[in-house]
């Protein structure tokens, strides 16, 4: 009995060999792709993804032939009616857009993603056949732009809050991560693809396989299963699209989290966002890159992008103000870098963190905004926020523009700069004062900050007891509760509202998943049920 026990002990105090710590390494990095890839475990959801990415790519090589069509084919190398035709596109966006929102709070998503479908699959297809007849012009051209920004901007609201009725609240912050994944894989491809194709087939044939490729998100929502449906409860009481609209306006007035973020989001958009321009002018005007050159330049943003989609895509939590202005920092910081970077390597070099940081804020600020948001009133406030989003960049463009033509190419790069540095101190400085902010940074892991103030050191006492506690709970049949689990996982950055409370029912720090999460258990990406949110380790909320 003593030998077997000292073989016992010996055996347990040896070390683990080489291939079982090698088996431990791979484990926790098919845990990673799990958690990044897992709202494509949800049928209608990877059946979107794969159509989105193909839609996408479709969108991208039309947008690249519709320039080489003014450029080259309609005009003698006239960069202004390239931009007029690229304005046309964003023209409706206010004033559309907003209404749109209030529509697909009140209809079906499903069906107008359709019909929006469907109106650019046409527009598209008709594009390539006046071209293929020889009866295009810029005229022509401007028309369509316009007819497509008018259909995008009904398209947009019901596509992007689509995306939570397809996955359950407990994962939409990775589905709008893996959405933004697939979106720059299209940039990624898109361009490259229209191009080669313009030089084979012709800008005419583009259009219309650009046609052919929207029928994939029509196919797909013909394969979507209904009964699989994580629909929103539509709002009790009827209104026009208009007073919609109005009180949609009123509930982000009256929610200082969502104020902040649109603030952030608008000025970073407006002035830090025209990289097409910025790179061309840097690209031409400071290192004079030949062709060859600029294309390497143009992609550093994709693959900083992509990286940052990637990363985003692996939050399963609801993001907070304070991911949206980290990321801000960071990007401002980023800018500045890009901004005085002394050759042209360099500064390629620095556009894949201005990528990265770019896409790792305006996730987190999708994210937010749609989790944060009462059910019944996201597609209203998603319109706006897309609105204030994209509805800035013929604002921007001109700005941006004009300083780099007045000033420099490194001026207009710079004011993108300082633009993000002061939106998001300014409002880590306002919700200072407004929601009485003390503000620490602790360096969690490489590259990541955590932002941290007196009440969320308060919840970190209060977590380490409520830890401390939950295996006696365990032990005795008890469950660590949604509202334990509320109560550590209360933001600094989300403010206590009482016309939200009033209108909503709860709180901003309780506008998570929580309060929609399913009934019956949903599977995890290894197959076991969920175990209750509080049960989450202290590794994957510093995650």
């Amino acid at each position: 009995m003593r030998d077997k026990l000292t073989a016992d002990s010996a055996t347990a105090s040896s070390p683990r060999p080489p291939a079982a710590m090698d088996i431990g390494f791979f484990c926790r990095g098919q845990d990673l792709v799990g958690r990044t890839f897992a709202s494509l475990k949800y049928r209608n959801y990877a059946i979107w993804f794969a159509a989105s990415l193909v839609a996408n790519t479709g969108g991208w090589m039309q947008r690249t032939a519709q320039n080489w069509l003014v450029m080259s084919d309609l005009t003698n190398n006239d960069a202004f009616a390239v931009g007029i035709v690229t304005a046309l596109q964003f023209v409706p966006i206010p004033f559309i857009m907003p209404l749109a929102g209030a529509l697909a709070d009140r209809l079906d998503k499903r069906k107008m993603v359709v019909l929006t479908q469907f109106g650019m699959l046409l527009t598209a297809v008709a594009l390539g056949v006046l071209v293929l007849l020889g009866w295009a012009n810029v005229l022509v051209v401007c028309l369509f732009a316009l007819a497509i920004g008018v259909i995008q901007s009904f398209d947009n609201p019901p596509r992007l809050v689509f995306i939570s009725e397809l996955v359950p609240p407990r994962w939409l912050p990775n589905a709008v991560g893996l959405n933004s994944m697939s979106f720059n894989i299209a940039r990624l491809i898109g361009p490259a693809l229209g191009g080669l194709l313009i030089g084979i087939i012709g800008t005419g044939w583009v259009f219309i396989i650009n046609g052919i490729m929207f029928g994939a998100t029509l196919i797909a929502l013909a394969l979507m299963r209904p009964e699989e449906f994580h629909p929103a409860p539509r709002p009790e009481k009827k209104v026009s699209a208009i007073q919609g609209t109005i009180d949609g306006l009123r509930y982000v007035g009256n929610r200082s989290d969502l104020l902040v973020i649109f603030a952030v989001v608008g000025v970073v958009s407006c002035l830090a966002m025209n990289t097409p321009l910025t790179t061309v002018s840097m690209s031409t005007m400071e290192f004079h890159a030949d062709s060859t050159q600029f294309g390497i330049v143009s992609s550093m943003v994709a693959v900083g992008s992509l990286s940052g989609a990637v990363v985003g895509a692996r939050r399963t939590k609801q993001p907070r103000v304070r991911s949206v202005v980290g990321a801000g920092v960071a990007m401002g910081i980023a800018v500045t870098a890009n901004a005085l970077a002394p050759n042209l390597l360099i500064y390629t070099l620095t556009l894949v963190p201005v990528g990265f940081f770019m896409l790792i804020m305006l996730t987190a600020a999708n994210a937010a905004v749609q989790m944060s948001t009462s059910p019944q009133m996201r597609g209203r406030v998603v319109s706006l926020y897309q609105t204030v989003n994209q509805g800035v960049t013929p604002i921007g463009s001109l700005v941006v523009g004009g300083i780099s033509g007045a000033a420099g190419a490194r001026w207009g790069v710079g004011i993108g700069a300082i633009g993000c540095l002061v939106a998001t101190v300014g409002a880590y400085l306002w919700g200072r004062r407004k929601w009485d902010v003390e503000v620490h940074y602790r360096v969690r892991h490489p590259f990541q900050l955590e932002i941290l103030g007196p009440l969320e050191h308060e919840n970190e006492e209060r977590e380490a007891e409520l830890r401390a506690n939950r295996t006696g709970q365990t032990d005795s049949g008890q469950s660590f509760t949604a509202e334990d689990h509320d109560e550590v996982e209360a933001d600094l950055f989300e403010p206590e509202d009482e016309a939200h409370d009033a209108e909503t029912g709860h709180s901003p720090q309780r506008a998570g998943g929580l309060e929609w999460q399913d009934t019956h258990e949903e599977p995890d990406v290894d197959g076991h049920p969920n175990a209750a949110p509080a049960a989450e380790t202290k590794e994957t909320r510093d995650e």
